[in-house]
């Protein structure tokens, strides 16, 4: 008898790795469609929209019923709890009107992150207690992934070992969860780009999270085939006084996953950040156009980058759905594009170079 333990079958596995892999086929990425009712209040703030259900569900409607073309380049759209039971106006569930257009449901599984005890006001996050019973269940209604996000701070004294540590083990804890009920666990240890630090920094942090990261997924015997990682792109503080390209970020990034990402991961969808729509495009190409060796899929996951511009032209009335609905499809062209390491800028959108930094961002 082995003394290394399976928990997955061989079937198993290759259901998970199949929907891992048809989440970063080529030229495709998610949209994080999953903010809390918290976080998509204040999107709807913006535009001076009340945060209710029914607003909620005209607002993801939206999204979901663009043209089909939008398929070209979303793959896969991760859901909050309220939104994988919600309906069109015209009862069709919003999971059978992604499946229909090839659209992977995905959920945010998390329950929020909270502090860490005897840090310096670091966090982990909570959700683990009934995991497994709300991913059988969320599989049975049509999820194929999951997500699960930890934040972790740059400063004086932060991350700190227990932090680091704490958030790997959490990371992995639901991702070994996930995978034993069906769903490919996106890992998400996010280093956030809150403070003044600089490239390098947030480079060698970056790299020692991961490091912690991949550590604890191997102690718990996680099936990397049949996961995704979703990162920050290495870049310097928003505070941060000096200013560096779209290559340099790329360069600290690609290094960075080098470093401490396994290649049998197959594939990165990088979080946007707090970066304008188009900034995140542009650094989303530069590391797919950085030279060197780069054994996964390097993609994307946005929330805030693929809709800012879709909210902008929506502002709450249906009459403006057409305009808001083509929004969506040109921003998730250029980040397809930028998959592939072929944007060459200029595809213009409503909220295209706005900052999104939202200072200690939570969903």
């Amino acid at each position: 008898m082995s003394r290394f333990p399976t928990y997955l079958t061989a079937d198993q596995e290759d259901e998970l790795k199949n929907i891992a892999n048809a989440i970063v086929a080529p030229g495709k990425g998610i949209l994080a469609a999953d903010e809390s009712t918290g976080t998509i209040g204040k999107r709807f703030a913006s535009i001076n929209l009340e945060n209710t259900e029914e607003n909620r569900r005209r607002y993801r409607e939206l999204l979901f019923t663009s043209d089909s073309v939008v398929a070209e380049n979303i793959s896969g759209v991760i859901l909050f709890h309220e939104t994988l039971y919600q309906k069109t106006k015209d009862g069709v569930p919003f999971v059978k009107v992604l499946q229909d257009k090839n659209i992977i449901p995905g959920i945010k599984v998390d329950k929020g992150v909270v502090i860490l005890a005897g840090t310096d006001a670091e966090s982990t996050t909570q959700g683990l207690d009934g995991l497994a019973e709300r991913c059988a269940q969320y599989k049975k209604d049509g999820a194929q992934f999951a997500k699960w996000r930890c934040v972790l701070k740059i400063g004086e004294h932060t991350p700190s070992y227990q932090a680091m540590m704490e958030n790997a083990n959490v990371l992995a804890r639901y991702a070994s969860i996930c995978q034993m009920n069906g769903l490919v666990p996106i890992v998400e240890p996010e280093v956030l780009c809150d403070g003044e630090h600089d490239l390098y920094t947030a480079q060698k942090v970056t790299e020692q999270v991961l490091a912690f990261q991949y550590k604890a997924l191997s102690d718990h015997h996680v099936f990397l085939e049949g996961t995704l990682l979703k990162p920050n792109m290495v870049t310097a503080g928003q505070s941060c006084s000096k200013k560096f390209t779209a290559e340099q970020n790329a360069k600290a990034t690609v290094e960075a996953l080098s470093r401490a990402v396994p290649p049998a991961m197959p594939g990165v969808v990088f979080l946007s950040g707090g970066q304008s729509e188009e900034d995140a495009t542009l650094n989303l190409n530069a590391i797919n156009a950085c030279p060197g060796p780069k054994p996964w899929a390097l993609t994307f996951s946005f929330g805030r980058a693929l809709q800012a511009s879709v909210l902008k032209a929506w502002k709450g009335d249906d009459a403006n759905r057409a305009d808001a609905q083509k929004m969506l499809i040109t921003r998730a062209k250029a980040n397809g594009l930028a998959a592939l390491g072929q944007y060459k800028g200029g595809m213009t959108t409503a909220a295209g170079g706005e900052s999104l930094f939202v200072a200690k961002h939570q969903y």
